[in-house]
């Protein structure tokens, strides 16, 4: 029987997730082994991010010591504390002679609209997200910084379709490993491999809206644009060996993988973001290292969308049942 989908394909990786599907957020930590080269594509109007600039490629930092995605909007970059704080007290880090300085991006979703936002992930979930780490296959779906993600926003609220976090992985023939893990909060569609919508805005007596059309016929004033709740948030990891500049290159290359599988993508109220790890184990041609990252960014999202769970929270006189549901609930 074929291995769950995971990030963990790529040998020495490390997922570990915090989860509070009551409040409707959570975070995940992927955790490299020393030594991981780090590179990141940013491409939403929108982002949530700490230190993604330490990865741009004239920085003069090489190592990802740690990755972390997070639900709560800004608040959530807090965990990223706990991350540095796990990473410390275990010697990891950029070595600075008085101390090993921890290298933490990271990267958040807006998921505050779907419980009412009572509860953000902060140091102590960053640091149980470290604590739960494991190189096993990591758990899918509405979990982790997925667990209050939605997707189809263009309608508002009572039409949102759950989004999620998925992972896909493939090897190449000379035995490298590529593998992507998605959080997906998209303002558009989520599209199958035919183009067809699977997860999105949803009206009554119609079924799935394709966002694009909507645009092309309605006023300027549609669809209901908000201020930046929506990213779909990427980790490409691979134990290729690649330069700082090759995981730009692949990064970028990952990005066509979500326009491939969200429409339309990279808006202004986005935050999309991916990010490019190489263990540096095996060569490998980039090159060919980003086709596959652009094939298994695309298939992570759809699986994102297909894990997905409905939350079924309803806070007090708010009516959430509908913004809950998942896209095979929905049709």
């Amino acid at each position: 029987m074929p291995a769950a989908p995971s990030l963990t394909a790529v040998p020495g990786l490390a997922v570990g997730q915090w989860t509070d599907a009551e409040a409707g957020t959570g975070c995940t930590a992927i955790l490299p082994p020393p030594g991981t080269l780090g590179a990141v594509d940013v491409r939403g109007g929108g982002p949530g991010t700490r230190e993604t600039e330490l990865l741009a490629p004239l920085a003069s930092g090489q190592e990802v010591t740690a990755l972390l995605f997070t639900g709560g909007s800004a608040f959530g970059l807090s965990a990223a504390a706990g991350v540095v704080d796990w990473c410390e007290e275990r010697r990891l880090g950029f070595d600075v002679g008085v101390a090993r300085v921890p290298i933490v991006p990271a990267a958040v979703i807006f998921d505050l609209g779907v419980t009412g936002g009572t509860r953000r992930p902060g140091p102590a979930e960053g640091r149980a997200a470290c604590e739960a780490a494991s190189t096993a296959p990591h758990a899918r779906g509405s979990v982790g910084a997925g667990t209050g993600a939605t997707v189809g926003k263009l309608l508002g609220q009572p039409g949102w379709c759950k989004g999620g976090l998925g992972a896909a992985s493939a090897r190449l023939h000379d035995g490298a490993t590529v593998a992507a893990l998605a959080v997906v909060n998209a303002f558009g569609d989520v599209l199958d491999e035919r183009g067809e919508v699977i997860a999105g805005a949803w009206a009554p007596g119609v079924g799935f809206v394709r966002a694009s059309t909507y645009v092309l016929d309605h006023p300027p004033e549609h669809p209901r644009l908000a201020p930046p709740q929506s990213t779909t948030l990427v980790c490409v990891a691979t134990d290729a060996v690649l330069t700082r500049v090759e995981a730009g290159q692949v990064a970028r290359m990952a990005q066509t993988g979500v326009a491939r599988a969200v429409s339309p993508v990279n808006t202004p109220i986005d935050g999309d973001v991916v990010f490019a790890l190489a263990t540096g184990v095996r060569p490998a041609a980039p090159f060919v290292v980003g086709v596959v990252a652009a094939e298994v960014v695309a298939a992570a999202i759809r699986d994102a969308v297909r894990s997905a769970s409905p939350l079924r929270a309803v806070p007090t006189g708010r009516d959430r049942a509908a913004c809950n549901a998942t896209a095979s609930e929905r049709g």
